[in-house]
């Protein structure tokens, strides 16, 4: 089992409550089955909404931000709190504390954490399963444009293969674990 799973995902709630219950199904889930959290401290949004569902059933929870957002407190009761001094550096700790990354849903800096992570794995230097909760069809597009990647020669299938998706997270904890 996969202990630290680390949840890149939006700092704002979005418009589309099953984003929100699936974050905090997400984080009861790894405080049940004994999982640490690891993510970006925030305690609105998405961010927050996980961090609820850990430790609303017991779990631990490691945040890590970045000086610049200083201001924003960390998920009340975090077990473990690092400050970094930029965002380049928060994202390698991000990636470095995991043993597993999940992407949910966000906006440019989730998916820019997803890509790099996703390079990362392609390249053969990160050797951790990657995950996406693809909640009601929230990376559709981008699914579909790595398939057209895959097709076209820019992508091969096993490297394809890299990032595992679901649209539930009991499923999606059970493929990390399989990876």
């Amino acid at each position: 089992m996969r202990k630290t799973i680390t949840v890149f995902c939006g700092s704002s709630d979005g418009n589309v409550p099953a984003y929100g219950q699936a974050a905090e199904e997400l984080g009861r889930l790894m405080a049940l089955e004994g999982r640490r959290l690891v993510y970006g401290s925030g305690q609105c949004g998405m961010m927050g909404r996980v961090a609820k569902g850990v430790k609303d059933a017991g779990g631990y929870i490691i945040g890590i931000n970045v000086k610049r957002f200083a201001e924003y407190l960390p998920y009340p009761g975090t077990d473990e709190f690092l400050m970094m001094d930029t965002l380049p550096e928060r994202k390698d700790a991000l990636i470095q504390y995991g043993e597993a990354c999940v992407a949910l849903p966000g906006g440019v800096g989730t998916l820019d954490e997803l890509m790099e992570i996703y390079a990362l794995a392609q390249a053969g230097i990160l050797k951790k399963p990657l995950g996406i909760l693809n909640v009601n069809h929230y990376f559709d597009g981008l699914l579909t444009q790595l398939d057209q990647a895959c097709r076209d020669g820019f992508l091969t299938p096993a490297d394809r293969a890299l990032l595992i998706t679901a649209q539930d997270p009991e499923t999606l904890l059970r493929l990390l674990d399989e990876a």
